[in-house]
């Protein structure tokens, strides 16, 4: 089974109410094995829109991912991100 991958893209427009986010996400993130890949961090933008922060999770697996997605613990810091910043965030299957 591959490993699933959160790709999420989001424009901070609070960034000082960010690490609230980041606080209360963590307990889900711990829970679930989540391992961040890039966190934030310099980019170029080649094509299309972008966000000004990109962020890749890994998951040991599809079900993984959703579930850290859905689980009461994210669903907190879902409410706070979303009064902080807008995001786009897909779930993507590694290469087996």
């Amino acid at each position: 089974m591959p490993k699933a991958y959160w790709i999420a893209r989001v424009s901070v427009r609070e960034p000082d109410r960010y690490p609230e986010y980041v606080a209360t996400a963590r307990p889900a993130f711990e829970k679930f094995g989540a391992k961040f890949l890039v966190r934030g961090g310099a980019f170029e933008a080649l094509e299309g829109d972008h966000r000004n922060r990109n962020v890749v999770i890994e998951f040991p697996d599809r079900a993984t991912a959703l579930a850290c997605y859905n689980s009461p613990e994210y669903q907190a810091a879902i409410r706070i991100r979303q009064q902080i910043a807008d995001g786009d965030v897909v779930i993507v299957d590694g290469v087996s």
